[in-house]
């Protein structure tokens, strides 16, 4: 299965609790963390939802 590197790259200060919630459930912590995840249409999902605050690393 592939992976996908998500970078956080605004802070979830001040945003809506539950796109904190799926940050938080992502594995992202600070700033310009970098985490390692499944390619998987959940994943997706949740990328969808706060994909004003990631990105994603190639």
């Amino acid at each position: 299965m592939s992976t996908i590197k998500i970078k956080l790259v605004k802070s979830p200060i001040g945003r809506v609790p539950k796109h904190r919630k799926t940050i938080k459930a992502l594995g992202l912590k600070k700033l310009n963390q970098v985490v390692e995840k499944n390619d998987t249409p959940q994943i997706r999902g949740m990328l969808k939802q706060v994909d004003y605050m990631i990105e994603i690393v190639e």
